[in-house]
């Protein structure tokens, strides 16, 4: 729920370029989902299951590290593409400095993109640069990826002031032809509205820049019906609204962890998944994607 600590890189540009070399991991483009059915337009939909996950940075809701643990509870969402919060690369002893993007997208045979939220130097001199922030795994073709910045409020700073900041992870993937935006997300956890509300105008202009079906998943520190989410309902629908609270993952007592979709996408199930791999539990949708007759 809260995110890690840090000061926010303003280079997100730049490390979004370096991160994209994780894009070429070896994978197979197969899909989970099943063939498509026919759409009401006549043409055919094209399926998608799509999940997002909170994963603690490895950590169980026991608070012990088990990156093997996170993957298994990946697996069996028997998801196309994943949004992932929480996620540390290099970042400290909490995951024994462990690069987690890569060793999940390696352990799941997916694609990933790694969209740090902070980056820091080294904590030994000639070591690697610690990163955290939000991944997206995919197990199709990858055609574009791209780290936004959005309003962020330091967990660093002893006065921190709103400003923009890395950490609001697109990529755009060829899904049987169609290409599809996913956006992963984890919005402020303070009690305080505002940054939150901020970060949700600035999400919604950048998903304005996309043409075609957009998946927006992730950590929204917020349920559906606060505020300061409302206006992303004009232009988003909720995929899962009846799949199940997600936080904690003991007894869970909040729906936090959204899946939303664009007009034209069809939501024909959804659900949340039981484990305590994470403090949060993992939420997956089966999709349907609209596609133009030709």
């Amino acid at each position: 729920m809260p995110q890690g600590a840090g000061r926010p890189t303003r280079t997100a540009r730049v490390a979004a370029v370096l991160l994209a070399a994780l894009l070429s991991l070896t994978a197979t483009p197969a899909t989970a989902a099943e063939d498509a059915t026919p759409s009401g337009s006549g043409a055919p939909a094209v399926p998608l299951r799509v999940a997002t996950y909170n994963i603690h940075a490895g950590a169980g809701e026991d608070q012990v590290f088990d990156l093997d643990r996170t993957a298994a509870a990946l697996r069996d969402l028997r998801a196309d593409v994943i949004g992932l919060q929480e996620v540390d690369v290099h970042w400290g002893e909490r995951s024994d400095f462990t690069d987690e993007a890569r060793a999940l997208a390696e352990k799941l045979r997916m694609r990933v993109f790694f969209a740090p939220i902070y980056d820091l130097d080294p904590a030994a001199e000639g070591g690697e640069r610690r990163q955290y922030g939000v991944a997206v795994l995919s197990r199709h073709p990858v055609l574009h990826a791209e780290n936004h910045e959005i309003t962020r409020l330091s967990t660093q700073t002893p006065d921190p002031v709103p400003a923009p900041a890395p950490g609001f992870a697109e990529i755009v993937i060829s899904v049987q032809g169609v290409r599809t935006h996913v956006y992963s997300t984890h919005l402020d956890y303070r009690a305080d509205p505002s940054i939150r509300a901020a970060q949700v105008d600035d999400m919604l202009g950048i998903l304005a820049d996309g043409r075609g079906p957009g998946v927006l998943v992730g950590d929204f520190n917020a349920e559906p019906s606060a505020p300061e989410l409302a206006p992303l309902w004009h232009t988003l629908r909720d995929a899962a609204p009846d799949a199940g609270l997600t936080y904690p993952a003991i007894a869970p007592q909040k729906r936090i962890d959204l899946i939303t979709v664009s007009d034209g996408i069809t939501v024909t199930g959804a659900r949340t998944h039981a484990t305590d791999a994470s403090d949060h539990r993992p939420v997956v949708a089966d999709l349907r994607l609209p596609r133009e007759d030709r």
